[in-house]
């Protein structure tokens, strides 16, 4: 057992050590100096308050979609089509919003109830992949790719179409919502309180249900073996149809979140690709919830810190994604052949 942990560790810091190395090979490439744009991205991620604050803004929506990624890794599903449901969860909280923010009904209800509906436009997104799997016999792959294409195609129509500024269509979203509408921030910052713990309240739930509770334990034995657990009695589709749901509502709760405590109003990419960072960084870490939040925190700070390369040396700040990759790439190389290392270590200690 000790042979198999140094293992484990040896073959995980190989897989960061040559994620870094690959980074530092595409540096050089563009002729920059792989040492002075790590030093800046560090420097844009966590050179002050502000930027930290940044971070999480970031964070948040990456570590929610994670967690709901979390429950369909667990079952075996493979959730392509987070990013629609992120971007549903938006519409429906912009339309709630927009339906009632002139009711004269009390504001902190309104944007309680918009949230709550942002929930149930992930889930009903989620739910379509999931019909369209059981029923339609569509890999949720394809269906979730088809779904994601239609929800920004909606929010497009919304946006140029019924939704319009006054007078005018505009790429940059429909009217910003008044500030009694918005969730507050601390002050001097981006970030709201009530995200942050929302965001947290997510994983402790997310790491209960998967790790302490019957529901959980059953979605693990779908995940590593349907047929086994059919034949004790456990319902694959049912607990696969419940995963897309649980994990619709994670992505809808993110989305109305994008809404409500950040930009305020719905923008075309309302997601801004947190779905497949949130797929990223579910594969890094499967269903073990707790570790995703240092890797988010750490995908997110990339992409802070990352703003920093075109504007000190001129490079492009899409390296953050490439390094992002790269990790995650190279931990799934290594990871592989851990288990295969793992595996014969163990054949031949039974011979």
């Amino acid at each position: 057992m000790n042979h198999e942990k140094l293992i484990n560790t040896g073959f995980r810091i190989a897989g960061i050590i040559l994620a870094i190395a690959f980074a530092a090979l595409a540096l050089i490439m563009a002729k920059a100096n792989p040492i002075e744009a790590f030093g800046n991205i560090l420097k844009g991620a966590f050179s002050s308050d502000k930027k930290i604050a940044d971070s999480i803004v970031i964070w948040i929506p990456i570590i929610i979609t994670t967690c709901g990624l979390a429950i369909t890794f667990t079952v075996g599903l493979w959730n392509i089509g987070i990013e629609g449901q992120i971007t549903l969860g938006a519409i429906f909280t912009t339309w709630i919003i927009r339906l009632l923010q002139n009711s004269g009904i009390s504001p902190t209800l309104i944007i309680v109830v918009a949230i709550l509906a942002g929930i149930v436009g992930g889930m009903i997104w989620a739910l379509i992949a999931g019909l369209l799997k059981f029923f339609g016999g569509v890999s949720e792959i394809f269906a979730g790719l088809g779904l994601n294409f239609i929800a920004t195609a909606l929010t497009i129509y919304l946006i140029f179409g019924p939704w319009k500024r006054p007078g005018v269509a505009s790429m940059s979203g429909t009217v910003p919502f008044n500030e009694a509408f918005r969730l507050p921030n601390f002050p001097g910052l981006r970030l709201s309180p009530w995200s942050l713990i929302l965001a947290i309240i997510s994983v402790i739930v997310v790491f209960m249900l998967l790790s302490r509770t019957t529901i959980g334990l059953r979605m693990k034995a779908v995940g590593k073996n349907p047929k086994a657990a059919r034949l004790m009695g456990i319902s694959s589709s049912k607990y696969m149809l419940l995963a897309f749901l649980l994990c619709g509502l994670f992505a809808g709760l993110a989305g109305a979140l994008q809404v409500t405590a950040v930009y305020y109003r719905l923008i075309p990419a309302i997601s801004s690709g947190y779905g497949f960072m949130g797929l990223l960084v579910a594969m890094l870490v499967n269903y073990q919830v707790l570790w995703a939040v240092p890797i988010a925190y750490l995908f997110a700070a990339l992409n802070i810190g990352g703003i920093q390369l075109p504007i000190e040396m001129q490079l492009d700040s899409t390296l953050s994604g490439v390094i992002q990759s790269a990790l995650v790439l190279f931990y799934l190389i290594m990871d592989g052949i851990r288990k295969k290392l793992i595996t014969k270590l163990r054949e031949n200690t039974h011979e």
